[in-house]
């Protein structure tokens, strides 16, 4: 019997549904593929395409999920194809969360990729002689994973870093491929990256309890009756990670990973289920913005990073605020100046092209004043003409002290400490001690005393006693006569208001804490923070001394904070 027979015996309909559901598979491929030439930067030029895209996808997973039994016989559809097109569907919704900031995405990520493995799409895979399908299985695992590390669901990524690792191992044994030693790199990176938090929060039966440092209800000292602070409201943050030998998974630092939670709410499930029929539309969207947009840079070059600078800058909405967080490397000056302006005191690292390092480059750089591949303090003063709020955790974060606030805009800088003790010195490859402040306080003392476990009702009784301590470092702040008023005008945003407080309460407990006995142990902060009435307050002293007798650690504290100067 010829093809053509076959083909005839082929019912009309039937063979509309396959020439349709090719169509579409065709079609989503196309659109799928045309995602990566989109510019990685300004909020409006992606959204149509995406709509377009989102829309093809929703079609197809409708389509085959009522034609299924057509499409088995005539088509020949395999499990691992329904299970290609949920994953690109999960890698949408994920790239839609990159792109809005919006936490409520990762969910629909999590439910699409969560019924890949539910329902085995990928089961068959291993039996056929083909590794490139394999090497899609296995990306489908190492983006689950990262959906999961942002949702804080620890538990379920060691299981499938378990799972991961024997599909590794059966696939480089079957197929002998060159790319073994990228794939097993993906597992030890994801392994610290788990492992990175430096204290664990057991309950009575020794469990690990994983607890969300994202912005929630009530975690925010409300304003009070009468409080004059500004409007402004963060709108953009640049999120930007280039620390050499830090913990990092997928284009993410720890240090980048804990700022970008502590610039989001709790997510909410979009959907009424997790199971649905296929996915939302583009345009069901929370009606409220509940996060900043955010641009994650990993390893950026200097233009790249100026390049989002620019564009975060023209498309920051009118009474805004512009964050822009640098854990780098620093980069320090060679040799003095006469004149010391703002490209004399070095800045944090920003990586070479590649195609830069040739003779003539080298040579030149040589004879070079200023080192190219840096960020200055300079390079942001364009950038100061609208508000702009700065936090620097690096070696050479105190470059940026040599602000000027040339157009009057509200303008801060805080600043992470430049050296550390020995024993916290050893942990920086797992993330920065003052970023850990600013992302969970709580987990930070705990690290600075030296505890790396805590049960699970000690940890709700500092954590009740942090928020007092937090209302009255707001109070502080909004009371103090020599407050700075750019600290005021940043305090109404509710992300903003609770950095400050936590970098107020750091900088306390640093001072305060006998081994951090330079003053390049403390963090510091442009304009300067009153110490007396903030970071020096003996209300705020008082509560740190009573949390470390909480955790019976008070000898490691100055009771008299005065006899350690």
């Amino acid at each position: 019997m010829t093809g053509a027979e076959v083909e005839d015996d082929i019912p009309l309909g039937e063979r509309k549904t396959v020439t349709d559901f090719c169509y579409l598979l065709d079609k989503s491929k196309q659109l799928f593929n045309g995602l990566r030439d989109l510019p990685q930067y300004g909020h409006k030029q992606w959204q149509s395409y995406f709509g377009r895209t989102f829309d093809v996808y929703t079609k197809l997973w409708k389509f085959q999920q009522q034609h299924r039994q057509v499409l088995d016989s005539r088509y020949g559809l395999k499990r691992w194809q329904i299970g290609e097109v949920a994953s690109k569907i999960g890698q949408l919704y994920y790239h839609y969360y990159l792109r809005t900031s919006e936490t409520s995405y990762l969910n629909e990520a999590f439910s699409f990729y969560s019924a890949i493995r539910q329902r085995s799409y990928y089961f068959q895979v291993n039996k056929e002689d083909r590794p490139e399908l394999v090497v899609k299985k296995l990306r489908y695992y190492a983006r689950y994973i990262v959906v999961c590390l942002l949702l804080n669901k620890m538990d379920l990524v060691k299981v499938l870093v378990k799972e991961l690792s024997e599909e590794i191992e059966d696939y480089t044994q079957r197929f002998n491929t060159e790319d073994q030693l990228e794939w097993n790199l993906v597992l030890q990176e994801v392994a610290a990256f788990v492992e990175a938090d430096p204290v664990m929060v057991v309950n009575d039966n020794n469990v690990v309890v994983v607890h969300s440092n994202r912005l929630q209800e009530g975690c925010v000292p409300p304003l009070e009756q009468g409080m004059v602070v500004g409007q402004l409201v963060l709108a953009d943050a640049l999120i930007i990670g280039n620390s050499n030998n830090q913990v990092k998974f997928s284009e993410l630092t720890i240090d980048m990973f804990r700022m970008l939670q502590a610039l989001e709410r709790e997510p909410v499930n979009l959907a009424t289920q997790t199971s649905k029929a296929g996915p939302l539309e583009p345009n069901e969207k929370p009606a409220k913005r509940e996060n900043p947009h955010k641009y994650l840079l990993y390893k950026p070059t200097f233009s790249q990073l100026f390049t989002f600078l620019s564009a975060s800058f023209k498309e920051l909405p009118a009474n805004s605020v512009l964050l822009v967080y640098l854990s780098a490397t620093g980069v320090f000056p060679v040799g003095r100046s006469d004149y010391e302006g703002p490209y004399d005191f070095g800045g944090v690292l920003t990586n070479t092209n590649r195609d830069v390092v040739n003779g003539e480059t080298a040579q030149k750089k040589s004879q070079a004043q200023k080192e190219m591949h840096c960020l200055h303090p300079g390079d942001l003063f364009p950038f100061t003409r609208k508000p702009l709020f700065v936090i620097v955790d690096s070696t050479n974060s105190t470059a940026f002290k040599n602000f000027n606030n040339l157009f009057g805009q509200p303008l801060v800088c805080l600043m992470s400490p430049t050296s550390y003790p020995k024993s916290v010195q050893d942990q920086t490859q797992r993330g920065s001690l003052f970023t850990l402040f600013l992302y969970c306080p709580l987990l930070a003392f705990f690290s600075v005393c030296g505890l790396s476990s805590v049960r699970r009702g000690l940890w709700e009784r500092a954590q009740e006693l942090l928020r007092k301590v937090y209302r009255d470092i707001g109070q502080m702040i909004t009371r103090s006569r020599t407050m700075d008023q750019a600290f005021l005008q940043f305090y109404g945003d509710e992300f903003l208001r609770l950095i400050l407080i936590r970098f107020v309460f750091c900088s306390a407990a640093l001072r305060m804490h006998k081994l951090f006995r330079e003053t390049q142990s403390f963090p510091e902060s442009y304009p300067e923070l009153p110490k007396q009435d903030t970071v020096e307050s003996s209300v705020l002293q008082k509560h740190i001394l009573e949390l470390a007798a909480m955790l019976d650690v008070q000898n490691l504290f100055w009771d008299d904070s005065l006899e350690g100067y």
